[in-house]
Order: C-alpha cells, then sequence, then structure tokens
C-alpha cells in the first residue's frame, strides 16, 4: 500500500516530516518563503518544491510533479498562514485577505480529489467571526463531498516538548471514520517529554555563538534524544542569537523560572516600569529544565516570551527551538539566522504530525481489513 501526500503551505516542512515518520511519502510541498523552499527540499528530496504563492500553483503541475490523477492522492496537507487568525493579531479576522487562503486550499482539494484532507491553525481561528471561518471551511469541504471535523490538539500530548495549542481539521470523501489522534503523553500515560528531557545533551554557547557543526556534549538521555540525534556524531544550527548588553546585564538576575519581575526596576525597559506585575507573565522568562517550554514562535525574542536557557546566559538558540519543536537534528535548516527561528516557529511539530498520519493510516487499514474480510 503507497500513501501519498502533498503539503501546501509547507514551510520548512514539519507535517511533511511527520507524516512520512508515519508511513506516507510526500511527492511535493507548496511555498513561497524562499529560504524554506530550500530547506525543504534537502530534507526531503524526493519531493517537488513549488515555490510560489498558491493562487498562482496550476493543478497541471501538481500532477505533473507527481505523476498522480485526480482521485488518486492519498492527503493533501497544509495549514494556510495564521497571522489573520492569530490570537497574537489584535486585527485578525475574516476581511483579512490571509483569512481567504484556505479558499486557494479548496480549490486544489476540488481539483486533486484527494481521499484525506488534513488543514492545521491556530486555536484564535475558532473566534474570528463568531467561528466564521470554521463553518466555512467545514461547509465548503462538506460541499465537495467531505466529511471534516476538527479538534484542539495540545502538542505536548503526542511528546512534544512545548506548550502549543492547534486547531487540526481532518476529513475524508471515502466513507471512512473519521478521528483524532489520542495522546500519548501525559498523566497515566508515557511521562510528557521536559526540556532537559529536549536538549540536555546540547553543547554549551555563548551568547551570539555559532558552533557550526559541532559534537554533542553528552550522550543521549532518554528516547527522545535517541530519536532525534539518531546516528548523528554532530549536530547543525546550533546558534545563538545575540543580546545586546542591557539585556545581557538583565538576563543575569532571572532565576530558572523567572520573568521580568526578577530584574532590578533600574534595569527594566522603559515601557515595563510601568507594567503591572501580573503582565506580561512569560517576558523575559527563563525556562526551567523540569517543564515544557511556552509556544515555540518566529522570533524566540526574550522581550517576547521564556526563551532564556534554563542555566546559559543567552536566549535558545535555532537547534534547542527545533528540539523543541520536535524536529529530528538531521533536519538542517538553511537561510540566515532570522529565517532559521522563523522556518522553525511557523512549522508543525514533526511528532504532532506523526500522530495525525498514524491515525489516518490506522483507518485506512481498519477500512482494508474489514473490506477484505467481507470478501
Amino acid at each position: 500500500m503507497t500513501l501519498t501526500a502533498i503539503d501546501l503551505f509547507c514551510g520548512a516542512g514539519g507535517l511533511s516530516a511527520g507524516l512520512e515518520m508515519s508511513g506516507f511519502r510526500v511527492l511535493a510541498g507548496v511555498d513561497l518563503f524562499d529560504a524554506a523552499g530550500k530547506t525543504f527540499e534537502a530534507t526531503h528530496p524526493h519531493a517537488k518544491f513549488i515555490g510560489k504563492p498558491i493562487e498562482d500553483v496550476k493543478l497541471e503541475e501538481l500532477f505533473d510533479a507527481t505523476g498522480l490523477q485526480p482521485g488518486e492522492l492519498t492527503v493533501l496537507a497544509g495549514g494556510p498562514p495564521c497571522q489573520a487568525y492569530s490570537v497574537y493579531n489584535h486585527k485578525r479576522g475574516m476581511h483579512d485577505a490571509r483569512a481567504t487562503l484556505f479558499r486557494q486550499y479548496l480549490r486544489i482539494v476540488e481539483g486533486l480529489k484527494p481521499e484525506w484532507i488534513v488543514m492545521e491553525n491556530v486555536r484564535g481561528i475558532y473566534s474570528i467571526g463568531g467561528g466564521e471561518a470554521v463553518k466555512a471551511i467545514k461547509a465548503e469541504l462538506g460541499a465537495l463531498g467531505y466529511v471534516v471535523k476538527e479538534k484542539l490538539l495540545r502538542a505536548e500530548d503526542f511528546g512534544v516538548p512545548q506548550e502549543r495549542r492547534r486547531v487540526v481539521f481532518i476529513g475524508n470523501r471515502v466513507n471512512a471514520p473519521v478521528r483524532h489522534p489520542e495522546p500519548t503523553h501525559g498523566p497515566g500515560l508515557v511521562p510528557f517529554t521536559t526540556i532537559k528531557d529536549a536538549i540536555g545533551d546540547l553543547p554549551k554557547l555563548q551568547n551570539g555563538e555559532d558552533l557550526g557543526s559541532a559534537g554533542y556534549a553528552n550522550p543521549p538521555m532518554g528516547d527522545f534524544q535517541r530519536r532525534v540525534r539518531g546516528n548523528l556524531v554532530k549536530v547543525s544550527n546550533h546558534s545563538a542569537p545575540r543580546l545586546g548588553k542591557i539585556n545581557v546585564e538583565r538576563i543575569k538576575h532571572i532565576p530558572p523560572g523567572g520573568s521580568w519581575r526578577d530584574i532590578p526596576f533600574d534595569l527594566l525597559p522603559a515601557g515595563m516600569k510601568r507594567a503591572k506585575r501580573s503582565d506580561h507573565t512569560k517576558r523575559y522568562g527563563r525556562m526551567t529544565w523540569d517543564g515544557l517550554a511556552c509556544t515555540v514562535l518566529t522570533k524566540c525574542d526574550i522581550h517576547w516570551g521564556a526563551y532564556l536557557h534554563p542555566e546559559q546566559g543567552r536566549a535558545i538558540s535555532v537547534r534547542e527551538a527545533a528540539r523543541l519543536q520536535s524536529f529530528p537534528d538531521w533536519f538542517e535548516f538553511v537561510g540566515s539566522k532570522t529565517e532559521q527561528y522563523v522556518q522553525v516557529g511557523n512549522a508543525v511539530p514533526p511528532l504532532l504530525g506523526e500522530a495525525i498520519g498514524r491515525t489516518i493510516r490506522e483507518i485506512i487499514e481498519e477500512k482494508q481489513s474489514a473490506s477484505m474480510a467481507a470478501e
């Protein structure tokens, strides 16, 4: 059985990596971010990358790239850019042009006629227009013959060492059940993957330092590190942003689990001197080894979140951010350091993608077994 996938809005390929980890073969990816496209090509050499806005992608290009005919693709995946839906964007709304990009996804669905669809987005999509976006997506996919369900999934429930909430739409047109993956980690299950589990084996790094390709600090500790390291003996993208002199001085005062509240008043940024102690709970936050990371964004900016290393006097490196997103170490990010952080932050965590792909695969296999038994 060959399970195939195309990833629209693929970015660097986090969802693609997860689908492949669950047994799918990703045949093509579409995105307009050039640096992410180079990463996708390097990490998915068997897939065709189409670098252009989705509205310019013709169905013929996808058929030519994959060798498939309408109705033959197993899964069409992708998450339209989330900025219009994000709770961090207070101007969000259905009038935002980016909020209508899902219609381009629907155009591709109508043309390719995949058996299954997967759409991923931020939880803010529930609130815009009183749920208008969610209703529109389900209604329009329903008009194309797809039974669709959506659910808010927590990445940490699937082994990702990070608090991350994403709305995942799963549907099919082949009269199969639709269900979402069940948690594998948490109370009563496998313990959550902690920050120590995720990055505790990486070499020490100074503020602003780039180690290039460097050996690991320790042998792998635990299943997560063994899995992300595989057979590698060196790690790449272990490069930290350079904090300015004033920030270096500020973070000296912040203990593990601490935040801007631990910075002496005279060192605080002017705006934060007027802040309430209950405000901005994660700003200038320092991680704890035994905790989960806050949501990894496109900038691991210490002014906006808890992105300080648990022990070292710096913000987390690109590789540490990638580990917190559950990317394997062989996944090397291309482009400037800024572009690398964007690729990491925009991605679907591969372990979450794997759980989604595994669930769809199980349903397909169950349906095939039932069909064979009935013959």
